[in-house]
């Protein structure tokens, strides 16, 4: 029963190599595993559901076709991506997950999320993220002409390379506080996200108890995923 698990794809028009891969990753590696867990960011920016980018469609309609092959789908909510809803699921077969969410992986308890709200230090991006996962505003940023969506969009990635232009590295880092807290809330002791870009796997003890964290990498210069297979996880690399 093996499992793929992916985050910070960031699929952009203007890197159709990052696309290309991907596609190539699902007609390969995916199509041979039992389920495929996206943990946020599959796309660098989604103004909604009626995005009609044609690399996006792309993509979707290669999630659907894996889908329909039996390979389950899912997918949490990125910074990047938080307005996925349920016409994304329609046209690719992905669940939407709930972030955080506990995942039973032959009977162990295993936490999956973004992990943008575990970077409790980027005061700044924390308030932005408070603001933006309201439902009301969302419906009201949704009610907007697509064309006025794409515009802010542009504007809030410009604004965001800026914010990390100027932001101390490790303040985007996680918090241990909100490790160890999400560890004690899922009763989980291994835990698997994204969001920071910086792929590894993490020892720590929680309430004396060991317990394991694992970073996704993102796919800005390579492709990379974590493999699960027989109780054993594996961060790999495709190939550039």
């Amino acid at each position: 029963m093996r499992r793929l698990f992916v985050s910070d794809v960031h699929l952009d028009a203007e890197r159709t190599d990052a696309t290309e891969q991907f596609l190539a990753f699902i007609d390969t590696e995916a199509v041979g595993a039992a389920a495929l867990y996206i943990l946020g960011d599959l796309f660098e920016a989604w103004v909604g559901d009626d995005d009609r980018d044609p690399g996006n469609e792309r993509v979707c309609s290669a999630l659907r076709a894996l889908s329909r092959r039996g390979v389950a789908c899912f997918a949490l909510h990125g910074n990047r991506d938080f307005l996925l809803g349920a016409g994304f699921s329609e046209r690719t077969g992905c669940r939407l997950l709930c972030d955080p969410v506990v995942a039973e992986l032959d009977g162990e308890r295993v936490l999956l999320t973004h992990g943008d709200a575990l970077c409790t230090d980027d005061h700044s991006y924390q308030e932005l993220r408070s603001i933006v996962r309201q439902r009301q505003w969302q419906r009201r940023f949704l009610a907007l002409p697509r064309g006025s969506r794409e515009l802010l969009a542009n504007e809030a990635r410009a604004g965001s390379r800026r914010h990390l232009a100027r932001t101390v590295p490790y303040i985007m880092d996680v918090n241990v506080a909100a490790v160890t807290a999400a560890f004690r809330a899922a009763r989980a002791r291994r835990m698997i996200h994204g969001h920071t870009h910086r792929p590894g796997v993490h020892a720590l003890e929680v309430d004396g108890a060991p317990t394991e964290r694992i970073v996704l990498g993102a796919w800005y210069e390579q492709g990379s995923y974590l493999n699960w297979e027989c109780g054993r996880y594996e961060l790999r690399s495709l190939p550039r």
